[in-house]
């Protein structure tokens, strides 16, 4: 079945669902697996220090400091309930493997470590807050020695291409959790999951979202648990909330003025009179600096042409000419550099205000990650869709490492992150950034986000959806 007619299946679906209420027939806790089927009655009386709690750090200087700081936070509030203390793991510091971030790595070296002392492991972001009399509250509800997937729960509402289009004909039936709420895994489970990974490859090589991706792999076709609903796992504050969720967009201080940031739009001749209109009409106007990269010279726009053919798959060729441009005195100076694809809906605004959280004088790649091979000792990339954002001192190192394209048409957001892994560069991951159209992620998810960005012009306004989920000064609400 091709992706097209999966889509038009799920919109049946979605009528459907009109009638009968979102997600009419769902059972939030995945009532296949024997432990979830029990009644709630059993009361355990798990203690702070059976709980191992990891912080999704990440090893950028920023990120460090602040999953530091929320460890610092957690363990003040632990001494003050004078109940014990829970063990607090940054996760970028369990290995020098950048790959961590993606769980399944991490859960052998967890499970042997740990294991032997917890009864539960507990993910949350930097910025989750956590209540941990609350936490504690809710983990008792369920029997530790049976396993458990606990979440705060998130499902597409139609079939979606990062998703690989998995459970298309009721896209609501899969739940998988909201990272920003914490989630977490009974330490059964978590054995399993990790004597699994050492002796099972995996269905894919790539990572691309990891939440969804775990909740697959847990539920392996029917054989593991399903997610179960957690009300108490927040990401906005209410009665009984367990946590918390502050934001992806932190207030670091004034955004980075207009002119520290270099825009460079990759295009083509047979998208000029398309796609570049749609950049013209939306965002250029925020951009001090910008100039579009073609395979053409076209005065009209105007575009620039770096002498690399067009290629239908991968623009390596075109994405590095574009980083020794950047070095040249042919542009301006920038701190900064971005990145984009002719169909990519940008905020410069809303990423302006992030850049003012990181040091232009550190080697920074930021945007959203994406991982090959990690299980395999792979490495991650910042997909190129959704941009890619460098400080001046990533692209300098890059440059002179003399690591690039082995052919011009490889795949330029794959090239960098192997490069940047192999000169010890790490790949800063931001959910703002999306690959994808709005329509492909969790609506709950990104109404909740100032999303950055979004890729891709098919089957949607892109006019219109810039002003409804990037333009700042026609807030939703309000369309």
């Amino acid at each position: 079945m091709s992706p097209h007619n999966i889509v038009d299946g799920c919109k049946l679906v979605a009528v459907l669902t009109l009638c009968l209420g979102p997600c009419a027939g769902v059972k939030h806790t995945g009532g296949a697996h024997a432990a979830e089927r029990r009644e709630h009655t059993t009361h355990s009386s798990v203690g702070l220090e059976e709980v191992v709690l990891v912080i999704q750090s990440q090893r950028n200087s920023y990120h460090a400091r602040r999953a530091g700081q929320r460890k610092v936070e957690i363990l003040q509030q632990a001494a003050e309930l004078g109940q014990g203390a829970p063990v607090i793991l940054l996760l970028h510091e369990l290995s020098e493997f950048d790959g961590d971030w993606s769980i399944l790595p991490a859960l052998p070296h967890l499970s042997a470590t740990y294991g032997q002392s917890a009864s539960w492991f507990f993910f949350i972001e930097e910025e989750t807050r956590v209540t941990l009399s609350a936490l504690l509250h809710v983990l008792n509800r369920y029997p530790e020695q049976d396993e458990w997937f606990l979440g705060k729960r998130l499902h597409d509402k139609e079939a979606s291409i990062i998703h690989h289009y998995a459970f298309s004909e009721d896209p609501c039936s899969f739940g998988y959790p909201d990272p920003a709420a914490g989630w977490a895994l009974s330490t059964p489970l978590l054995h399993r999951l990790a004597e699994r990974v050492q002796y099972e490859p995996l269905k894919s090589d790539f990572t691309i979202d990891l939440k969804h991706e775990m909740a697959l792999y847990i539920w392996e076709e029917g054989n593991g648990p399903k997610l179960t609903a957690v009300p108490e796992f927040c990401t906005e504050a209410r009665d009984e909330c367990a946590t918390t969720f502050t934001t992806y967009l932190p207030n670091c201080g004034d955004p980075v003025p207009e002119k520290d940031v270099f825009v460079a739009v990759k295009t083509c001749a047979k998208f000029h009179s398309e796609r570049v209109p749609v950049v013209k009409a939306t965002w250029e106007k925020d951009a001090a600096f910008l100039e579009y990269y073609s395979d053409v010279t076209d005065a009209s726009i105007p575009t620039i042409n770096l002498g690399v053919p067009n290629t239908e798959r991968g623009h390596c060729g075109k994405t590095f000419a574009i980083l020794r441009r950047f070095l040249s005195k042919a542009v301006p100076k920038a701190d900064w550099l971005l990145i984009v694809d002719d169909d990519t809906l940008v905020s410069l605004p809303r990423l302006r205000r992030l850049l003012r959280c990181y040091n232009p004088k550190e080697a920074v790649s930021l945007g959203e990650k994406y991982g090959y091979g990690l299980v395999q000792s792979g490495y991650s990339y910042t997909t190129g869709g959704g941009g890619m954002v460098l400080s001046r001192v990533a692209v300098s190192r890059l440059v002179s490492s003399g690591c690039g394209c082995f052919t011009d048409d490889a795949p330029d957001d794959m090239v960098l992150g192997r490069c940047f892994t192999s000169i010890g560069v790490p790949i800063t991951h931001s959910p703002l950034f999306h690959q994808a159209r709005p329509d492909d992620y969790s609506e709950t998810l990104i109404s909740s986000q100032q999303a950055i960005s979004f890729h891709k012009h098919w089957n949607i306004d892109p006019v219109a959806v810039y002003k409804l989920w990037l333009q700042d000064t026609h807030p939703r609400d309000e369309l």
